[in-house]
């Protein structure tokens, strides 16, 4: 049976993540809340899954994944579940937890990120907390983004099975995820990424090591990869791009 992904179907946010891992893999899988709602999809077949009453697990919010009878929330969860069974996890305990643990600082990161342009709040627009979305950017920028990707690099320096992967000798989801970190900080921060690049070349080339991959290269340049836009958790707003 195909895994069931349920995500919002106009962005790519941290559902992403996980769809990475998916198609770098070939895994078969349906992304719900894209397909119309008179095929059984849509937003309303996300919320009627998220608030069944027959779950005993109830998720809190997306994304989760469905593989049976099996309801799995929160991305790095999802990541830890997935990663063995489709091949994007080492095999041994050690190098799982490794990963895992790797997930979790991504999922840490991508809180910070989101915050550059919602410091306050999300039920709060933009446009009602632009001042402190500046402050909180100039920071970001500053101080968190150098110190976050400087730490991802020595990662893959440390490695002792290489360079070419985060952890151990072979792809894994962690590297799909570092892939969607450096294409969203260059979608977002353009001028802020070309600063701090050069001091991450080994980031750099894992980023485009892992957008060659022929199933990623081909989901990339399909329709099922939705575009970054100005919804998600990386967005362009050039005035905080200092």
């Amino acid at each position: 049976m195909a895994y069931e992904l349920y995500y919002w179907p106009s962005i790519q946010g941290r559902g992403e993540f996980v769809r990475l891992a998916l198609e770098d893999a070939g895994a078969a899988y349906v992304d719900v809340a894209r397909l119309s709602e008179a095929d059984g999809g849509g937003v309303p077949a996300l919320m009627r899954l998220m608030q069944d009453p027959a779950l005993e697990h109830p998720p809190y919010a997306p994304p989760f994944l469905k593989d049976g009878t099996l309801v799995i929330s929160q991305t790095a969860n999802i990541l830890q579940y997935l990663g063995p069974k489709i091949g994007l996890a080492p095999a041994a305990e050690a190098g799982r937890l490794w990963a895992h643990q790797l997930q979790l600082l991504v999922t840490d990161f991508i809180k910070e990120a989101h915050d550059t342009h919602h410091p306050l709040g999300s039920s709060l627009y933009y446009e009602e907390q632009k001042p402190e979305s500046l402050r909180y950017a100039q920071n970001f920028l500053e101080l968190r983004l150098p110190k976050y990707l400087g730490y991802f690099e020595r990662v893959l320096e440390r490695n002792a099975a290489g360079a070419e992967f985060m952890v151990g000798s072979a792809a894994t989801y962690v590297d799909t995820s570092m892939f969607q970190i450096v294409a969203g900080m260059r979608y977002a921060f353009p001028k802020a990424m070309s600063r701090t690049e050069a001091a991450v070349p080994k980031l750099i080339a894992l980023h485009d090591r892992v957008a060659r991959r022929p199933r990623l290269a081909t989901y990339l340049a399909s329709g099922r990869r939705i575009a970054f836009n100005e919804k998600g958790i990386f967005r362009r707003y050039p005035e905080l791009d200092g």
